[in-house]
């Protein structure tokens, strides 16, 4: 049953059509809904026994280690069942599960919702939209700040739900993925480093940030490579990416970023409002030109391209090495 984690690069390109496709199917139950319903309802009964903060941290360590573990043995276990029903069933539900961890589709489509209310003028519209896909408080934002947050969180969610993910199934399926899709959910809800989340999630934000650290470098790099496109700066790609790889606070998030803002010419990052309290930022990039709308649409079109040639750079890979092998056997007959 080794065969389950290490699915055909065939595989991850038909999950990855069907979510340039359809994005997140609406009348599929949604395993990250499972998850993040299990750490809320754990949540609470943490809460329940006002531990110190030593206690918090171990009893984050323990909330970590149970989530992932059962979404590992979840995941494998469902394949494992149906691979002894029917060898074609285990491929179709390798596909589907791939499918539900990758948002590329979706990541545009709730981005893009800012677009239209841009276009009229309806900031309120506007802000309500993006205040859907981002932490910070949007009431605020003018039409440049909404573009740049816009902007912003395709940047960093290009790695975060794209690319790694991608790059989890290519190593070890869909059970991999899903270890990845957990610790990045256990993250999104307790892994905030404020005076209520600091010591619960401080495993969580730790092993996210752990698990992300070659996708987010990975990202940044194959971003750089689309912005060849007609129209983008590869040269200030680079640039602002050696630059200001480092300008935030995660040791991640500012790869893809400082990616995108170089490929647009804009500059990203800066002082944000999160829950009502000012939180000052270091800029990422250069301020070349004003944010425009065409901007979000620009970092769609970034993201889709570092994505297929990503996938395509890993189907190769898989090619190179898994069966090259028998390439090379076959040369001496």
């Amino acid at each position: 049953m080794q065969y389950l984690m290490k699915p055909e690069p065939s595989y991850v390109l038909l999950a990855l059509m069907l979510d340039f496709l359809l994005g997140d199917p609406e009348r599929i139950y949604h395993p990250v809904r499972s998850i993040g319903l299990f750490i809320s309802n754990a949540e609470k009964r943490i809460r329940e026994r006002k531990t110190s903060p030593l206690g918090l941290r171990l009893w984050g360590l323990l909330l970590w280690t149970i989530t992932v573990s059962a979404t590992f043995l979840a995941v494998y276990g469902l394949l494992f069942i149906v691979a002894r029903i029917h060898p074609f069933l285990v491929i179709l539900l390798q596909i589907l599960l791939i499918w539900l961890g990758l948002a590329a589709r979706s990541l545009e489509r709730e981005s893009g919702k800012v677009i239209a209310p841009l276009q009229r003028g309806n900031l309120p519209e506007a802000r309500k939209r993006l205040s859907y896909i981002v932490g910070r408080d949007t009431e605020s934002l003018g039409q440049e700040g909404i573009i740049r947050a816009a902007v912003e969180t395709v940047a960093e969610n290009t790695s975060d739900g794209v690319i790694a993910p991608l790059f989890y199934a290519f190593l070890g399926g869909a059970p991999l993925l899903w270890v990845y899709k957990a610790v990045n959910t256990l993250d999104s809800m307790v892994g905030y480093k404020d005076d209520k989340y600091g010591d619960l999630g401080y495993v969580s934000a730790k092993m996210d940030d752990l698990l992300n650290y070659i996708p987010a470098r990975l990202t940044a790099l194959f971003l750089i490579l689309s912005s060849l496109l007609p129209g983008y700066s590869f040269r200030g790609s680079l640039r602002i990416w050696i630059r200001d790889r480092r300008n935030h606070k995660s040791p991640n998030s500012a790869h893809p970023e400082a990616a995108a803002a170089g490929a647009l010419g804009i500059q990203l990052g800066g002082d944000a409002v999160y829950a009502g309290k000012n939180v000052q930022k270091p800029f990422i990039g250069d301020e070349r030109n004003l944010p425009e709308v065409e901007d979000i649409r620009k970092v769609h079109r970034l993201m889709y391209s570092a994505t297929i040639l990503f996938t395509l750079t890993c189907s190769l890979i898989h090619l190179l090495i898994l069966k090259g092998g028998d390439l090379f056997e076959l040369s001496w007959w």
